[in-house]
């Protein structure tokens, strides 16, 4: 048996934008642009066809619409996006003995040590068929020994391609690619390594690690053992039941279906909190309610994939209305977000206007400098439900 890692990268090819032209063929071809209004918002995500004219995520729209007039701009159907990711995540879910769902729409998969049982390439360009033939979505992936250099082929076989990186040749591939083509090297990062006369991977390579350490500390290092392709970050298996939960037992049990509101809402804007602080969003809400004689009610939805409690809280709601008891004593209530994936950022480029994101960051600051409770909705946002 080999001793190295089988690793494999699946990136769904301009996600949002390939969803929108299932939805309306008309769109395929076109240079499109995802997210926000015409005069203020953001890109979410760009066709690439947009990306020709130096169009791309998270730039302002009145930005992208000079770079590119033409563009069609479609605000975006979250719901959708979520239901097509849910899609690709099952029918990974039936087939790889262990992945990853690291984004809405990326996905690692561990084929360590089945070599024995298959071909790996094989293996994985047969999955890449099925979820294209079962979702009609475009679908790129990277096979290395790791999750870094997995990666890294992926971005290089978009759009809609393969790349295997055979065991041994890790650093030969990654030599000529720009520095910048490492994830995680952003704008900052980049400038300093120009200024420093590194442009590739290889000019990395090529250094002493010591030297690079000495000359930009830890980060150094680390950018050190990635340029040999040496990475050795786990694949952590995806699980719908891991989740962010909170509950609270009163002293006194309570039918004021006020006070329950309020209390289910301080709960669900606390893990909205802790979402954020953990770069994730959530694909379902759950709630529960056990009333003074223990009888216990859960309910629990699909959401699309979101961390603001904009979003949760009239989920929350909406499942308060099936469970609730009118007039029955309540001992207990609980809240739990599940289906938990990376993208805080994704989410936060759907809103209107980059204002909310902004809003929720600066309220977040101060939570974290004052205390969780430092700031709460207006009687916990005061409706009914």
């Amino acid at each position: 048996m080999s001793n190295h890692r089988t690793i494999a990268h699946f990136d769904l090819d301009a996600f949002f934008v390939s969803v929108e032209c299932i939805h309306n063929p008309a769109l395929k071809g076109l240079p499109l642009i995802v997210g926000g209004t015409r005069q203020r918002g953001v890109v979410a995500a760009c066709s690439y066809e947009a990306r020709k004219y130096g169009v791309h995520s998270a730039m302002p729209m009145a930005t992208a619409l000079r770079l590119c007039p033409q563009a069609t701009v479609v605000k975006g159907a979250r719901e959708e996006y979520s239901k097509y990711s849910r899609r690709v995540t099952e029918i990974i879910a039936d087939q790889a003995p262990r992945f990853e769902k690291a984004s809405i729409d990326e996905f690692y998969l561990d084929l360590s040590g089945m070599e024995k049982y298959f071909n790996p390439m094989q293996w994985t360009m047969q999955l890449r068929s099925q979820i294209m033939e079962k979702t009609g979505l475009p679908i790129s992936f990277g096979l290395a020994t790791s999750k870094l250099v997995a990666k890294i082929a992926t971005n290089l076989a978009k759009p809609n391609g393969y790349l295997r990186v055979e065991p041994g040749r890790e650093k030969e591939f990654l030599a000529p690619l720009k520095v910048n083509a490492i994830p995680g090297v952003g704008k900052q990062t980049h400038q300093l390594l120009l200024s420093l006369g590194i442009q590739t991977i290889g000019d990395i390579s090529h250094r002493k690690a010591e030297d690079m350490e000495f000359l930009m500390g830890k980060q150094g290092a680390e950018l050190w053992y990635k340029s040999q392709g040496i990475h050795h970050e786990e694949v952590i298996q995806f699980s719908e039941t891991k989740s962010l939960s909170t509950e609270t037992t009163f002293d006194t049990d309570s039918d004021q279906l006020d006070f329950i509101i309020s209390e289910l809402t301080r709960m669900t804007e606390a893990l909205a909190y802790d979402l954020r602080g953990d770069n994730k969003t959530a694909g379902c809400i759950a709630i529960k309610i056990r009333y003074a004689d223990f009888e216990t009610q859960t309910r629990q939805m699909a959401i699309p994939y979101t961390c603001y409690e904009d979003d949760l809280i009239p989920a929350m709601k909406a499942l308060l209305s099936k469970a609730y008891q009118k007039n029955k004593p309540v001992r207990l209530l609980g809240v739990r977000l599940s289906e938990l994936t990376s993208g805080y950022l994704q989410t936060s480029l759907f809103e209107q206007t980059p204002k909310k994101t902004a809003l929720y960051q600066a309220v977040d600051s101060l939570k974290k400098k004052f205390g969780i409770d430092s700031i709460t909705r207006a009687r916990n946002l005061q409706s009914g439900h």
